[in-house]
């Protein structure tokens, strides 16, 4: 047996995540010996309380409350414990304890991201995150490494397992979001309280973790426009599947040529995708992104994007490239954030639309809508109509889907306003826009 270095891991929290980390450490400790040129030795695990069930049968003596006691000392220290405090606290006295931090937590980097690095970088130490975007696919150092030399144009990613799985049940099934929901949460997709996940914020986070590292711009979280898709129902679908298109939850990292420059828009709602698209065939609980760079043109990352054991895998790789950088010596990479792209407003984003309105099925309806979409700068493409009769003589509700030419979005939004209160506009049932052209 190979004489290595010994390298001390600290773990905080022992979850879904934690718990396979940890078993997987300790059980493949000699091939991840050999990868990383070092012997990683699990020094603790802290948690909040010693006794609870773990996911993997771990040595109690393993565990501790003293967070604080097992960084000190630590080489590495991998952060499981998620939410802001006491993970950004526990973070920042590992890196100023000499120590490289391994993290999945998105929602501590999206917002406290910034002076996370700061510090890492005052003392040489590097962070590692592989897992905090896309779980299992790596993509963080895709985007940091691999297309550093080349320039990204755009991020479509569907980076949260919970609403696609609800999405794609109801595309496939005809099903509503109520009851898939409930499925979801029944099959530990959806946590009781679905509101990170349905209503975007997890997204988001994960959305302006992406921008920061494709467009080499800090990208604060309430700069990411987010929607979710609680407002998704089974005629949406239909409309959607009868025009060629799937409804997924998307996050959007778009960089903007205008004539002042250059800038960068990010953003997450749902939006129709092209059937023939490859996001259009990710199915069940899985994420994907999809990137469009400059030279290395369309590129496709697939996979689990949650999952105790699957994330544990980005975990663990993580490790293993802080494990070689300890024995390599040097100082850690910093985040490239100097080009400082400005980050646009949802305003000025340009796309195509389906709007969707019930109106009075009368004689020049048709021609006012049209008239009042041409003087907002909206340009028709598609229109389908269908009717529903009132019977008795009286006149029916028309249904218009319109589909429209590339369009901006604040004209797109003033305009769908006036024809809400044209008086031949009944109720606007939805507007949704087209990714992925």
């Amino acid at each position: 047996m190979t004489d290595y270095r010994r390298l001390r891991v600290a773990l905080l929290g022992a979850g879904a995540v934690g718990s396979q980390v940890a078993a997987l450490l300790r059980q493949h400790a000699d091939e991840l010996a050999d990868r990383a040129g070092a012997r990683l030795e699990l020094a603790g695990i802290a948690v909040r309380d010693v006794d609870a069930k773990r996911d993997a049968d771990l040595p109690r003596e393993l565990f501790t409350t003293d967070a604080e006691s097992l960084i000190v000392g630590a080489d590495i220290v991998i952060e499981l414990l998620g939410g802001i405090e006491p993970a950004r606290t526990y973070l920042l006295q590992a890196i100023n304890s000499g120590a490289d931090i391994v993290t999945a937590n998105k929602a501590l980097l999206a917002t406290h991201g910034p002076e996370i690095f700061d510090a890492a970088d005052q003392v040489g130490a590097e962070v590692y995150y592989e897992a905090a975007a896309a779980g299992a696919i790596p993509i963080i150092r895709p985007l940091r490494d691999s297309l550093a030399g080349d320039r990204v144009q755009r991020i479509m990613g569907i980076v949260n397992g919970t609403t696609n799985y609800i999405l794609d049940r109801m595309d496939t099934e005809g099903a509503e979001f109520s009851d898939v929901l409930a499925d979801a949460q029944r099959l530990g997709y959806a946590e009781a309280d679905p509101t990170a996940d349905v209503e975007g914020y997890d997204a988001a986070q994960k959305a302006a973790i992406l921008a920061s590292l494709a467009f080499h711009t800090t990208v604060p979280l309430d700069a990411v426009h987010r929607e979710g898709i609680t407002g998704i129902d089974k005629s949406m679908m239909d409309a959607a599947r009868h025009a060629g298109y799937v409804i997924k939850l998307l996050a959007v990292c778009e960089r903007l040529v205008e004539a002042s420059g250059e800038s960068i828009s990010v953003r997450v709602y749902p939006a129709l995708v092209d059937r023939k698209h490859p996001l259009a065939s990710v199915h069940g609980a899985n994420n994907a992104v999809f990137v469009q760079a400059e030279a290395a043109g369309n590129l496709m990352f697939y996979g689990a994007g949650a999952g105790g054991v699957q994330t544990a895998s980005a975990v663990l790789g993580d490790v293993v490239s802080a494990a070689r950088r300890h024995i390599a010596g040097g100082v850690g990479v910093g985040e490239s954030t100097l080009a400082n792209l400005p980050i646009v407003p949802i305003g000025r984003v340009t796309t195509r639309y389906q709007i969707t309105l019930e109106v009075d099925d009368q004689p020049g309806v048709l021609a006012t809508v049209a008239g009042t979409l041409s003087e907002g700068r909206v340009s028709i493409a598609t229109v389908e109509q269908t009717v529903v009769s009132a019977g008795n003589g009286e006149p029916g509700v028309a249904r218009l889907v319109i589909g429209t030419h590339k369009a901006v979005e604040q004209d797109l939004s003033d305009t769908v306003a006036r024809l809400a209160a044209s008086g031949v506009v009944e109720r606007v049932v939805s507007v949704l826009r087209v990714e992925g052209d």
